[in-house]
């Protein structure tokens, strides 16, 4: 599990948005997705390699 210090928001969450977003933590074979509204429930795992080409995606607007 990650500690609070491997967390991170994305850059487009800020107070126009409602502080309402999803948060990242970056390990060598994994990245952990969780909900920042609620820290404490259960977090989402992909593995890395996956991470990347999804998010890659999603910026060009192919999802």
């Amino acid at each position: 599990m990650a500690t609070t210090e491997n967390w991170r928001k994305s850059t487009y969450s800020g107070p126009g948005d409602g502080n309402d977003c999803v948060e990242i933590a970056n390990f060598t074979t994994r990245v952990s997705i969780r909900d920042s509204k609620a820290p404490a429930r259960a977090t989402l795992r992909v593995p890395a390699g996956a991470f990347g080409p999804f998010i890659a995606a999603v910026k060009s607007g192919q999802l």
